[in-house]
C-alpha cells in the first residue's frame, strides 16, 4: 500500500497533451525554465481538481480557493476566473476527457532575472500549467484502507505557513510523510501545536466514536473542499458531526476513521500508530458518509448539485 494517493495505473496517460501558458503540447515536450520561481523555491499555487461524468466537480470552490491563495502571495494568475475555466475545459477537450480524471492546475509566479527568492525579480509572467491525467484511486483502497503513523512535525498557524494556502512548498509535509514511511506506515497523521489531532500529510482527518463524526477546527488543517462537502452533508443528513480539538488518544481509540481529499474522495483508515480500527472497511458509519458523497458527485456531475 502507498497512502491515499496511490493510484492505478493507465498507460493512456502516456500521450496525455498539456497546457502549459496556453499551448497544448504532449507531456515528454513541456518544460519550465530552471530560473522558474516554482522550481526556484517553491513560490506557486496550485489546485487539483476531479472530471466526473463530463463536469468539473465543485469548479467553484477550487477557483476561490486558488485565486484566494494567489491573493495572499500577491501573485498574478495573468488570466480571470473565466478564461481561466476555458484553459482548463480546453484542454480537457483537446484529450478528449469524459470522466475518471484528476487535473492539477499550477501557477507560479514565472522566470526570474536571478535565482533567489525575492519575488522583485520575477519577470511579470506568471506560469500556468494543466497537467489531466486519467487518475483513479487503487481499488484495494476501499477494503483494505490506509495507515496513519503520528508525525512529530506539526501542522503550523497561519503566521508561520498557512496550511489553509495550496502552496508549492510541500517539505513540512514530505518530512512528516517520510516519519510515517520509516514507522511502517501510509500516511502521517500531523497534530496542529498545541497538540491536538489535525490533519494529514496530504489529506484532511475524521474520526467516529460512538456513532459520531468528529474532525479538528480547522484552523491548521487544509483548506479542504472535499472536507468542508462532508461537514455539511452530515449536518443535511442528521450524521453527528463535531468540530473540536481532539487528543490523539481519542483519534487512536476510534471506531472509525476516513481521510477526505479531492483525489481519493473518502478513503478509510484501517490502523492508528499501529492500533487496528474496526473489524471490517468500511465502516457503518464511513459507509453512509461515502454513499452520501458519491450521491453528491453525481448530481453535481448532472448539473443537480
Amino acid at each position: 500500500m502507498a497512502g491515499s494517493q496511490q493510484q492505478a495505473p493507465d498507460p493512456r496517460n502516456d500521450s496525455v497533451l498539456v497546457c502549459l501558458n496556453g499551448r497544448l503540447q504532449p507531456r515528454a515536450e513541456a518544460r519550465v525554465s530552471i530560473y522558474d520561481g516554482g522550481f526556484v523555491c517553491g513560490d506557486g499555487v496550485w489546485e487539483g481538481m476531479r472530471l466526473h461524468q463530463g463536469a468539473l466537480l465543485f469548479l467553484g470552490e477550487h477557483l476561490d480557493r486558488l485565486y484566494w491563495g494567489a491573493s495572499r502571495i500577491r501573485l498574478d494568475i495573468g488570466m480571470d476566473r473565466a478564461a481561466l475555466a476555458d484553459e482548463l475545459r480546453r484542454t480537457l477537450a483537446a484529450n478528449r476527457m469524459e470522466d475518471g480524471v484528476h487535473v492539477r492546475l499550477m501557477v507560479t509566479r514565472g522566470e526570474k532575472s536571478a535565482l533567489n527568492q525575492d519575488p522583485r525579480n520575477a519577470r511579470g509572467r506568471a506560469t500556468r500549467a494543466i497537467v489531466a491525467e486519467y487518475k483513479l484511486p487503487a481499488p484495494e483502497l476501499a477494503s483494505a484502507g490506509v495507515s496513519l503513523a503520528t508525525s512529530s512535525v506539526p501542522c503550523t498557524p497561519a503566521a508561520m505557513f498557512d496550511m489553509r494556502l495550496n502552496s508549492h512548498s510541500r517539505l513540512n509535509l514530505i518530512t512528516a510523510l517520510l516519519q510515517a514511511i520509516d514507522a511502517g506506515a501510509d500516511e502521517a497523521l500531523m497534530l496542529d501545536p498545541h497538540g491536538f489531532v489535525s490533519s494529514c500529510n496530504a489529506t484532511n482527518f475524521f474520526f467516529v466514536r460512538a456513532g459520531e463524526v468528529r474532525t479538528s477546527r480547522g484552523e491548521y488543517c487544509f483548506n479542504g473542499i472535499t472536507r468542508a462537502k462532508v461537514i455539511a452533508l452530515c449536518q443535511r443528513h442528521a450524521v453527528p458531526v463535531r468540530l473540536g480539538d481532539y487528543p490523539l488518544a481519542e483519534a487512536q481509540a476510534a471506531d472509525e476513521a476516513f481521510l477526505t481529499g479531492t483525489f481519493g474522495g473518502i478513503t478509510p483508515v484501517r490502523a492508528i500508530d499501529g492500533g487496528a480500527l474496526g473489524t471490517s472497511l468500511p465502516g457503518p458509519v464511513t459507509s453512509r458518509v461515502l454513499a452520501l458523497y458519491a450521491a453528491l458527485r453525481d448530481a453535481q456531475a448532472a448539473g443537480r448539485g
